[in-house]
């Protein structure tokens, strides 16, 4: 399985890919990209099973990263990793076609419940 984490952050980027192992996907095969433009590559380059993203980066922002993916007929499995949480936030997130949305701080188990329906 391949698992896409797109964030300005780089220890963001460690905090989840840890926190992923933590939640039972060990052997997932973990790309990163620091921004919306990046992660956009990375998926037409072989678009991975799961795109993890934050909401607030510089060049592409994780909202438009999903609707230009979404655009563009990438229908990847994308999901937010986010300290944006607000109720607007998870319904603009829903409408653009997120599956789940993940506020910081996080959890193994919170992470669980949000990929087992997608990963299996």
């Amino acid at each position: 399985m391949r698992i896409l984490i797109a964030d300005d952050s780089k220890v963001m980027r460690q905090i989840v890919k840890r926190t992923l192992r933590q939640a039972g996907y060990p052997d997932a095969e973990v790309t990163e990209a620091e921004n919306g433009r990046e992660a956009l590559d990375v998926v037409a380059a072989g678009a991975p099973d799961l795109v993890l993203s934050d909401w607030n980066m510089p060049e592409m922002n994780g909202i438009e990263l999903l609707t230009t993916l979404r655009a563009n007929g990438h229908g990847v499995p994308f999901g937010f990793v986010t300290s944006e949480g607000s109720p607007e936030m998870r319904q603009r997130a829903q409408s653009a076609g997120a599956l789940f949305l993940v506020a910081k701080p996080f959890t193994p188990e919170g992470f669980r419940e949000a990929l087992e329906p997608i990963l299996g």
